[in-house]
């Protein structure tokens, strides 16, 4: 077995983008972060260059912050996940490179920061409905619903889903998958229902449901394996209703609707 392998970066900025291999001994245990983490100490390349640092974004390293989003071998996941053993089964070079539905910023990093604002445009919070004030506990949550909130509240916001869905272009304004899903979560929550037809209204926006063409990538490749088709389909007849409430003039409901 061979006991060096080759790390095969796409570096730069935005126009000025370049590949840059390195050579890197063969742990069974390493994962993409431990071999950039290796890199960093030793920043040479496979031509014995001395060169810069390749930047990246980690946090928890436990698969839950979202931040090392990364194409690893074409495949958009999480780099602290991604162990190394398993990729050189196919060949003893892996290439990782940047989000590409994402502003770059340098390397490996780009800027999410159009997904936390979508998550402001449906309103992704739970509002303070005054229930606090009176000593009392809010509307009870059934066992069932609490499983299904539970599997959507994983999200980590890290943007695999965006990245693999044909829809979110620089042509397109629909906001993503992700969104599209956090509208369910809080929808499900009985405080949350009282802002639902909010919710509904930027689902029905142009940035919206609409923009989803059901290519059904966004489920493949999502780390917390999210029911995204499921929460999209959902949102989709949701909007719908909300649709012909609006063409009506219908008032909506107090709590849910």
């Amino acid at each position: 077995m061979e006991t060096t392998f080759t790390l095969k970066i796409l570096r730069g900025t935005r126009g000025e983008q370049y590949w840059e291999e390195f050579v890197l001994p063969r742990h069974p245990q390493a994962n993409v972060i431990s071999c950039l983490m290796e890199i960093q100490k030793n920043p040479v390349n496979k031509k014995g260059e001395k060169t810069t640092p390749v930047a990246w974004e980690q946090g928890c390293l436990e698969e839950v912050c979202g931040s090392c989003s990364m194409l690893v071998n074409g495949r958009p996941r999480q780099a602290c996940t991604a162990i190394i053993e398993s990729y050189l089964r196919l060949g003893p070079t892996i290439t990782l490179a940047p989000f590409t539905k994402f502003p770059l910023i340098r390397d490996l990093c780009v800027d999410r920061t159009s997904m936390f604002e979508a998550l402001k445009k449906i309103r992704g919070w739970i509002s303070v409905d005054g229930t606090e004030d009176s000593g009392q506990f809010g509307p009870s949550i059934s066992q069932e619903v609490q499983e299904a909130m539970y599997t959507l509240s994983t999200c980590m916001t890290c943007g695999c889903c965006s990245e693999s869905c044909p829809q979110v272009n620089e042509k397109s304004d629909f906001m993503g998958p992700a969104a599209m899903s956090q509208i369910r979560l809080f929808n499900a929550n009985p405080t949350g229902a009282l802002e639902k037809s909010e919710r509904m209204q930027a689902a029905l926006s142009e940035e919206g449901i609409a923009g989803c063409g059901n290519a059904q990538n966004c489920v493949r490749v999502c780390p917390k394996n999210i029911p995204l088709t499921e929460s999209l389909a959902l949102i989709g007849r949701e909007a719908s209703k909300q649709a012909i409430k609006n063409f009506l003039g219908l008032p909506d409901a107090k709590k849910g609707s």
